[in-house]
């Protein structure tokens, strides 16, 4: 059962308690990712995140890191287009110090100068790792093809050019600016009682901050194509369709419309292009869904003379897909598999604090396991075929990095 407490300052805490466990996850979840910043502030949130590892006004980025080894825990955190997630997974007897820690990450972070630039430098290594990595970039590239200059179509980790600028006052305007209460739940999971929300209360009730004013506008689905040339042995290319938000009462059935077109090994895609065609090696498809709008992308690599032949396959098997829809073995084995892998994720207490973090965060709702299953199995052919219809209905957005032709 999942608890839930609202701080007098507006913050939520979430927690469910998992007694046959003697672990503890805890997540800091804040709604701020790349779809809050703009062109001259791109990639700040993801600075930011690093930045929560890089000393306090107590502790060195050495002590925190000395800290949570010393009691055998694991620290991390992660940047998305909406959302931003500090965490924390310890061993049950060592939740109140890892608890202490992340608060001090959280509210005292110094952001010296000679700590960000050292920072910058690895940031610019991540974004030179990406730009060699082409299988990863081109799924960037796609999010400028659907969505252009709008926010969504940020790259989450921002350029060097715009990295090169900030500064801590830049970081703590931005933190003022979206850190505020309302925007931060607080996500517990593992062998806890409820006694433990009031040291969470302890530690994060008593801040205050204006509340946001920043907001965001729907993006507008473009369906335009994007090309780079780089020195690949593959050409990769990602194919974007206008997908569903987050809290669309169909996304379910676009979930298992996914599953089957390319979500498992089973799937139209990788059985019509890699099993019987041998025209690439990864080829999946998945969907990402945001507040207010979602996209659909199907993601293919192979050798640049069989591009077109992989791009006329893919056609072949989205219009046998919408023609024909789903057969009863599909339908029924997609079901099963997302309940497997529903059921599997509970055995995990940072999969329960991620999902219940994101829940609160983004929906304000949580559905039981048996409201999951009963929507899963809610699903049938007709739901299927009319998201079918209304994602296929357009053209897609298109990205392509492939070698330079000759």
């Amino acid at each position: 059962m999942i608890e839930k407490h609202t701080c007098q300052n507006g913050l939520r805490v979430v927690l469910e308690r998992i007694p046959t466990v003697r672990s503890v996850t805890i997540g800091i979840w804040i709604l701020t990712g790349s779809r809050h910043e703009h062109g001259q502030i791109n990639g700040i949130s993801h600075f930011l995140e690093h930045m929560f590892f890089k000393g306090t006004k107590t502790r060195s980025a050495q002590d925190i890191a000395e800290e949570f080894d010393a009691i055998g825990g694991q620290v991390n955190a992660f940047t998305s287009k909406e959302y931003t997630c500090l965490y924390a997974k310890v061993v049950d007897t060592y939740k109140h110090k890892a608890l202490d820690i992340l608060a001090d990450m959280f509210f005292q972070s110094e952001f010296q100068e000679a700590e960000m630039d050292k920072e910058k430098n690895v940031v610019y290594e991540e974004i030179k790792m990406y730009e060699d990595t082409p299988d990863d970039l081109v799924h960037d590239l796609l999010a400028r093809a659907a969505f252009g200059d709008h926010p969504l179509g940020l790259p989450i980790l921002g350029t060097e050019e715009q990295l090169a600028t900030f500064t801590p006052m830049m970081l703590k305007e931005y933190m003022q600016s979206r850190y505020t209460p309302e925007n931060v739940v607080v996500s517990i999971a593992g062998n806890v009682d409820t006694s433990f929300l009031q040291s969470v209360e302890g530690y994060f009730g008593n801040y205050h901050l204006p509340k946001s004013t920043s907001s965001f506008t729907k993006p507008q689905f473009l369906g335009e194509k994007i090309e780079r040339y780089k020195d690949t042995e593959q050409a990769h290319v990602c194919l974007g369709f206008k997908g569903l938000a987050v809290h669309e009462p169909a996304i379910y059935s676009l979930i298992i419309l996914n599953n089957v077109l390319g979500g498992s090994m089973s799937s139209r895609l990788f059985q019509d292009i890699r099993e019987k065609k041998g025209l690439a090696y990864s080829v999946f498809s998945y969907h990402a869904s945001f507040i207010d709008s979602g996209l659909l992308t199907i993601y293919a690599g192979t050798a640049k003379d069989r591009l077109q032949q992989l791009l006329d396959v893919i056609k072949g098997t989205i219009d046998e897909f919408v023609t024909k829809g789903i057969t009863d073995k599909e339908l029924q084995n997609s079901k099963e598999q997302l309940k497997g892998s529903l059921l599997l994720s509970l055995e995990s207490t940072t999969s329960r604090m991620n999902r219940n973090g994101k829940n609160e965060l983004i929906l304000k709702k949580h559905y039981t396991l048996d409201e999951l299953v009963e929507m899963i199995d809610a699903v049938n052919h007709n739901s299927v075929q009319h998201v079918m219809d209304t994602v296929f209905q357009q053209s897609p957005s298109i990205a392509l990095i492939s070698p330079k032709n000759e």
